[in-house]
């Protein structure tokens, strides 16, 4: 049974935690390029957002990580839907943020909402992101970025960034189909069953920032009011 009263976490008192455990684990040259990249995209991306509340969601159909097709229109006839876009499962602000939005998962379904998340990854890597995450929802794969592009801001992943990522072990590009290098500035919406956007949030180009699961359940709260 779903446990309304589960404690909400907070994405900003996790993301304390994880800053500590990556200056401890990474070499400091490497931390310094990744501060100095979100910072700079900080700068750049004030205002991501494409849409905002009140407007109406741009519909999609994608692939999850089974490759089975997702249809907005399909998810909103059941109820409302929370969208959340990602940048990879090699990011660990995104692991992060899903994992704390999984745990408000049984308050999103009490409200009869669900929730998706959408990354430019390729199905396999959604699936590991599931996996890897424990994660109960599904996980969408944007190739190119095509949806992204309709609900924030995408842009091309720094040089400096890519090649401290490969230092690191990681190939960027073997997680996308494409060599655009190219990912979203992390947003997300909330959707009412009509199509429209009950919010439309992003912390911004610093991709250490996100959204918070009060947030997602205070619009899901607004929502379920003006429902009844």
């Amino acid at each position: 049974m779903s446990n309304q009263n589960h404690p909400v976490p907070s994405y900003n008192e996790n993301l304390q935690t994880l800053v500590t455990q990556l200056n401890e684990m990474m070499p400091a040259d490497k931390m310094a390029i990744f501060t100095n990249d979100a910072l700079q995209l900080a700068t750049t991306h004030t205002s991501p957002l494409k849409i905002t509340a009140g407007d109406t969601a741009p519909t999609f159909s994608l692939p999850d990580q089974h490759k089975n097709t997702v249809n907005l229109s399909a998810l909103l006839q059941q109820g409302p839907v929370v969208l959340t876009f990602y940048r990879g499962v090699w990011c660990p602000y995104c692991n992060l943020q899903l994992k704390n939005y999984q745990e408000i998962l049984p308050q999103i379904h009490a409200a009869g909402a669900s929730l998706v998340a959408i990354s430019p990854m390729t199905p396999d890597n959604s699936l590991s992101t599931k996996e890897q995450n424990e994660l109960q929802f599904s996980v969408l794969s944007d190739t190119g970025n095509h949806v992204a592009r309709q609900y924030t801001t995408v842009f091309k992943n720094s040089q400096a960034a890519v090649n401290a990522m490969s230092d690191l072990g990681y190939d960027f590009h073997s997680f996308y189909d494409d060599e655009s290098g190219e990912i979203p500035v992390a947003a997300t919406f909330v959707i009412d069953t009509d199509g429209t956007l009950l919010m439309a949030t992003s912390a911004g180009g610093d991709y250490r920032e996100r959204v918070e699961p009060q947030d997602i359940l205070d619009a899901l709260a607004t929502q379920k009011k003006s429902a009844q």
